[in-house]
């Protein structure tokens, strides 16, 4: 079960996300998390009369706050989330 403590160490793929980022402060999409890579995540975004587009947003320099299934909102800084999603899963992280 995802909790907001474990989050880190789950899949991140079909969650809401919202992105702002800490270097541009105009960026801040919404969407679902399509795809991720060690530096990316790739998120649909609906763009109205049924358009989705994907954007895909480095982690570095973005704060994402993901809906976990219970309705709970968790931000986290991307900087810490710029390694591999295998790796990630694994790895342990210090107390933020």
């Amino acid at each position: 079960m995802i909790t907001a403590k474990n989050l880190v160490h789950h899949e991140f793929i079909g969650l809401k996300v919202k992105v702002t980022s800490l270097t541009d402060k105009s960026l801040n999409l919404n969407g679902i998390v399509i795809d991720e890579t060690k530096n990316t995540i790739k998120i649909e975004v609906n763009k109205g009369n049924g358009i989705y587009v994907e954007k895909l947003i480095p982690k570095r320099n973005s704060m994402f706050q993901f809906e976990i299934p219970s309705g709970e909102i968790v931000e986290i800084n991307g900087n810490i989330l710029s390694i591999r999603p295998e790796d990630r899963i694994k790895k342990r992280f210090k107390k933020i």
